[in-house]
């Protein structure tokens, strides 16, 4: 039991033994105790004064003499601006806790929960690499599942993998026509952006008929028309007199509508969709085919970044799901039907809107999908809670599939959440690409190993070390730098990835965590064998409960994380931690000139305390943390 819970707990006691009324356990407020006043920990009075009819400051006095009285753990009190007791904690709990977190394995972990959570992210396209967005998705997936089973819960992470339709047919249709048989293999090239390659070769000769068609007459005749029956008067109004309606026509109104009218290229790519639906063997086995080559280099960069799933649903498999629940909808009066057959939903009562669940021709939208995936998905795992790390783009639609779930009486439907994130930027010219114009995952990983390459060369601290150890230490600092700097960020944040400011031994990076880590492996060491039960006998000092008092704060953190499916709560505790234990070795001895062979005993459990917890931590950031730097 933490002491936050044991405060907690010991004053509900307290208040009920001095004033005869129960006052809930989980409502005591305590805090860290401020570093002006004197004490470890602040109890907040005021919430008892109704049910004590005292005044504060009288219930701070006679709350703190009870508790320094009767129990061991409280040494001293002292009250103050009128409402708060700062109590100190006595020593010996210190010491008997400095011992406890060295020999728990998993310290700061919850007891199980037993309630199952599922964690859906990445769920790419399989016509392209995973790009520099997918990465922030994926680390923020990967980090909520870790610290949901550091919380208790036993986790599901899943994907649900985009394999089919009109930009899956577009590749497939590029290296029919322009491949010459050419594969990854032949061309030595990873399989996603082999695949990707002919994605973008597609649309660049997509762009080339789209460019022909509009010089000629009969795209001429189609602006004209829309022209003539549009009224653009408002439009001109707000652009101004020299803006090109013509081209602003062909960009932003028509070139969607081209592809699926006058495209040959679309008319193909269409052509080959419906074959693919009627299962037709040649198609289905080029869509087998190079779909195979994409999943084994998404399989590459997710071996990179660390990242492993339970489980995986394919579009191709459950595409046709929900219709069967909008037509039992229907007939409950959930979903209403206009009369070209569309179905539609009115959420006007949650401040939405009117949404189509099912088109006119009967086919289903992409919230239909996501209606049966959740029925699905319950059926599979009987989960109680669903987290989605989608996009913030997405935000409206994440709101409307809840609602609807709701109105269609989900039994879990209460534990569906969002996990919202905001886009990823980088500082301009960075970083090349090798398909199109999107940064994609593995030029960014790659770049800032070679950057902590050519770091280490600068230092020549890892010199001694074979370059198969190098390579090793170096792609776990590469890697803990883009892994930190993408998580430590709160997720609804728009944020920039620095690839160079990542790598900061004295920011709040990857390496600067990693480098205090390296610190407490050298000190247990040089330390070797020591007599920890002398430790007993040692009085803390002020810095070193500042250590203390963070490790403390470990459960509390990681359920407050879970709680709110923020990775970045971890990653700041771990650079508090960092921090401070960066000061504690620079300026407490530890060997030389220390004061008594207990406080060098105290100290190398503190040492070896801060250590594990770091590694900890980091474990749920994904971060792998080297021996050396």
């Amino acid at each position: 039991m933490s002491i936050i819970t044991t405060l907690q707990k010991e004053v509900a006691t307290a208040v009920e033994t001095l004033y005869g009324q129960a006052f809930p356990t989980e409502k005591v407020v305590v805090n860290v105790t401020r570093k002006e006043f004197e004490g470890d920990y602040t109890v907040v009075v005021f919430p008892f004064a109704k049910l004590a009819r005292k005044a504060p400051p009288m219930i701070a006095e006679e709350l703190g003499k009870y508790l320094t009285e009767n129990l061991d753990i409280f040494t001293a009190f002292n009250v103050a601006n009128g409402g708060f007791i700062n109590l100190s904690i006595s020593n010996s709990y210190w010491t008997n806790f400095i011992n406890t977190v060295v020999n728990t394995e998993k310290y700061g972990f919850a007891e199980a929960k037993n309630e199952k959570v599922l964690v859906e992210f990445s769920s790419p396209n399989t016509n392209k690499p995973l790009h520099l967005g997918h990465i922030r998705n994926i680390l923020l997936g990967w980090s909520t599942a870790k610290i949901m089973e550091a919380a208790g819960y036993d986790v599901t992470t899943t994907q649900v993998i985009n394999d089919r339709g009109v930009h899956i047919c577009k590749s497939m249709y590029a290296w029919q026509q322009f491949g010459n048989g050419e594969t990854p293999e032949s061309t030595g090239m990873k399989g996603d952006h082999f695949v990707g390659k002919y994605y973008v070769i597609f649309n660049n000769e997509l762009e080339k008929e789209y460019t022909d068609w509009k010089a000629g007459d009969e795209a001429n005749t189609v602006f004209e028309n829309w022209f003539s029956t549009t009224n653009t008067e408002k439009l001109l109004k707000e652009k101004g007199a020299d803006f090109d309606i013509k081209n602003h026509f062909f960009k932003n109104v028509y070139k969607n509508k081209y592809f699926n009218k006058e495209s040959q290229l679309g008319a193909k790519v269409n052509e080959m969709l419906i074959k693919w639906e009627a299962n037709d063997t040649e198609v289905r086995e080029l869509w087998e085919m190079m779909n195979g080559w994409v999943y084994s280099g998404f399989g590459q960069t997710y071996e990179q970044l660390g990242v492993t799933f339970v489980q995986n649903y394919y579009e191709s498999n459950t595409y046709l799901l929900g219709k069967d629940l909008i037509e039992n909808g229907l007939k409950n009066d959930v979903f209403y039907q206009k009369e070209d057959n569309s179905v539609w939903i009115d959420l006007t009562d949650k401040k939405l809107d009117h949404k189509l669940v099912q088109r006119s021709n009967g086919t289903s939208v992409y919230i239909t999908q996501d209606i049966g995936m959740a029925y699905k998905r319950t059926d599979d795992y009987g989960m109680k809670r669903m987290i989605y790390v989608v996009g913030n783009e997405q935000d409206y639609h994440f709101q409307v599939l809840f609602e609807i779930l709701k109105k269609l009486d989900l039994p879990n439907a209460e534990g569906f959440y969002h996990l919202s994130y905001g886009m990823v930027d980088l500082p301009s010219g960075r970083m090349k690409s090798r398909e199109g114009t999107v940064v994609d995952a593995d030029d960014l990983m790659e770049e800032v190993v070679e950057l902590a390459f050519s770091e280490s060369q600068e230092r020549g601290t890892l010199a001694d070390l074979s370059e198969a150890e190098k390579k090793e230490i170096l792609t776990r600092i590469g890697m803990g730098a883009l892994k930190y700097f993408m998580l430590r960020i709160n997720p609804q944040r728009r944020m920039t990835f620095n690839p160079e400011e990542s790598l900061d031994l004295q920011g709040q990076t990857g390496p600067y965590i990693q480098n205090a880590y390296v610190r407490t492996r050298s000190v247990k060491r040089k330390a070797g064998d020591f007599d920890a039960t002398i430790a007993q006998n040692y009085t803390v000092q002020e810095l070193e409960k500042e250590l203390l008092v963070l490790l403390q704060e470990l459960p509390k953190t990681i359920e407050f994380a879970a709680n709110n499916s923020d990775p970045s709560e971890i990653a700041n505790y771990a650079y508090t931690l960092a921090k401070t234990y960066h000061k504690f070795y620079h300026d407490l001895p530890i060997f030389r000139n220390v004061e008594s062979d207990e406080a060098k005993a105290f100290r190398l459990l503190m040492n070896e305390a801060v250590g594990n917890t770091l590694k900890t931590t980091c474990q749920l950031l994904g971060i792998e943390m080297p021996e050396y730097m």
